[in-house]
């Protein structure tokens, strides 16, 4: 089976077209070397994959016939990344928050003007009046 079917059919990616891009971008590697979408997956390959900022690793026990359900995923591969990649992603995430809370992302019509009056200011600090 082609590595991209593969990581879509284990639930790793949405769409077969994301597994795709990933592969394009060097974001996954078999037995630690950079693939193209279309190398077949055997038993026993070990697959790293860079997402979400961290490196996952799975080893190949078997190759499904077709998409699966979650709880199925644990029969055709074991997840071997190290506890410490999941911590990282978590802080990564909380420092995120941190920085700006969803949905604060962009300024209102109101925040824009305010914005724009300010940009418009002479530089000496008077400000006119039309």
């Amino acid at each position: 089976m082609r590595v991209d079917k593969f990581l879509w059919c284990i639930r790793l990616y949405k769409t077969r077209t994301q597994a795709t891009e990933a592969c394009r971008k060097g974001h996954v590697k078999i037995n630690n070397e950079p693939v193209k979408p279309s190398r077949e997956v055997i038993p026993t390959d070990e697959i790293k994959v860079r997402k979400d900022q961290i490196e996952r690793i799975f080893l190949v026990q078997d190759i499904p016939e077709n998409r699966l359900g979650a709880k199925w995923v644990g029969l055709y591969v074991i997840d071997q990344t190290p506890a410490d990649a999941f911590e990282k992603m978590k802080l990564i995430r909380q420092t995120s928050a941190y920085y700006r809370n969803l949905g604060t992302g962009r300024p209102t019509k109101k925040d824009r003007r305010v914005l724009d009056d300010f940009m418009d200011e002479p530089e000496n600090g008077t400000h006119h009046e039309s």
